[in-house]
């Protein structure tokens, strides 16, 4: 399946989503992922991108726990409860795949060597802040992992999370009102609805989902973004 065969409406318990599926935002994001990258993904939709390699390119995914050459979830026959990813997730590991220290996983992460950066995202700002680590309430669970070293040292960030929240607020914003995770760091964001750009003009909308109008996007982004087309 490429982007443009992709459904912009699909069943999930007989009720009908709007824009990608999450496993749709996954393979669309895989989809921008060049030849012979290094890429870490984050927990949730971000861990789904591995599955979704393009046919004919080598993309070489870390993971922060230790495993450089992660390959996709694996078979109940081919699971071994000792693969596992960042999240805690059974993983397999393709050929010529290393294992090494959580330290120096962090160091080939500081010292700018994986080119992509796959995370979920809280609030994304109009000028790329990124919020994805905790809300700020006084009983908020913090959870910042290994964010923070990864939008730092990555060469690229994309963000791959639903348009807007459960309740229907928007997720992408002038300021983020979370506490931050970095400043200016997003290069590009993949939502049920859109792909944009993080750009100095201001958020650009590349790519709709089909069926999925502009008008529809901007009702639910509380910014102005910029119509490519």
């Amino acid at each position: 399946m490429n982007k443009h065969s992709m459904n912009s409406v699909a069943e999930n318990n007989n009720a009908i989503v709007i824009g990608w599926t999450r496993e749709q935002m996954a393979q669309r994001c895989a989809q921008d992922i060049e030849d012979g990258c290094y890429v870490n993904l984050g927990i949730g939709i971000p861990e789904k991108v591995a599955q979704y390699v393009p046919a004919g390119r080598e993309v070489i995914y870390h993971t922060e726990n230790g495993l450089l050459g992660m390959g996709p979830e694996p078979r109940f026959d081919e699971l071994d409860p000792d693969l596992i990813n960042a999240g805690k997730k059974p993983v397999t590991a393709i050929p010529g795949a290393a294992y090494f220290h959580h330290g120096d996983s962090f160091s080939m992460i500081r010292g700018k060597h994986i080119d992509v950066c796959v995370l979920g995202a809280m609030q994304v700002s109009e000028k790329g802040d990124l919020a994805n680590w905790s809300t700020g309430a006084p009983d908020a669970i913090p959870a910042v992992g290994g964010a923070m070293d990864l939008v730092a040292g990555v060469k690229t960030i994309y963000i791959i999370t639903q348009h807007t929240t459960k309740t229907g607020s928007a997720k992408i914003m002038p300021e983020c009102s979370f506490p931050l995770t970095g400043q200016r760091v997003v290069n590009r964001i993949y939502t049920d609805l859109c792909v944009i750009d993080v750009t100095e003009a201001g958020l650009l909308l590349i790519e709709l989902a089909p069926k999925v109008s502009f008008e529809y996007v901007q009702e639910r982004t509380d910014v102005t973004l910029i119509n490519a087309s």
